[in-house]
């Protein structure tokens, strides 16, 4: 199984906030990214979204998405929209200590964010679609199905930065997953 991977498009947000779940406008028009993942994606591919509209509108551009919300960005709870000035410098320490375990107050956690597209990963795998499968989401989930598909441990999943409206590839196999593309 092939899966192709985006990450949505860049955002109008102002530098330097925290932000997952929140659902923002789009920073910039979105033909030139169609124009440029469109050609890139095989036709009889199932297309998969988040339900935000940043990962939405490039979805529906693109498709006719199955919206699933275990591809949502990670909630950071009260944190969402603040500057990460206006979040203290201890409360960003103790995250930074445990970036997996620790939840923002209000929010989720990195692994249960991961929990769940790992969920949304293993429900693919159950439903044995034919043919690839293309993934519009955010960050956070993209970096968690990634790393686990490639046996990275979850501490290094940050590493993997993927950029906003570019595509990356894995394939999977019985022996494990390879990856094809990155940032493309």
């Amino acid at each position: 199984m092939d899966l192709y991977l985006i990450r949505h498009p860049a955002v109008a947000v102002s530098p330097h906030t925290c932000y997952g779940a929140t659902d923002l406008p789009l920073a910039g028009p979105l033909a030139p990214d169609v124009a440029h993942l469109a050609p890139l994606l095989p036709a009889d591919a199932s297309l998969f979204s988040s339900p935000l509209s940043r990962a939405r509108l490039l979805a529906d551009a693109l498709g006719e998405p199955e919206l699933d919300p275990r591809l949502r960005e990670i909630d950071f709870g009260d944190w969402e929209m603040q500057p990460f000035d206006a979040i203290g410098r201890d409360a960003l320490d103790r995250w930074a200590s445990d970036p997996l375990g620790h939840r923002p107050p209000g929010g989720e956690s990195a692994a249960e964010m991961a929990a769940r597209a790992h969920d949304f990963l293993d429900d693919l795998r159950r439903r044995q679609l034919p043919g690839p499968i293309v993934i519009v989401a955010h960050g956070g989930p993209l970096r968690a199905i990634t790393g686990h598909l490639l046996g990275l441990p979850p501490d290094r999943w940050l590493a993997l930065d993927f950029a906003h409206a570019r595509l990356s590839q894995l394939t999977l196999s019985p022996w494990g997953a390879t990856l094809r593309r990155f940032n493309l």
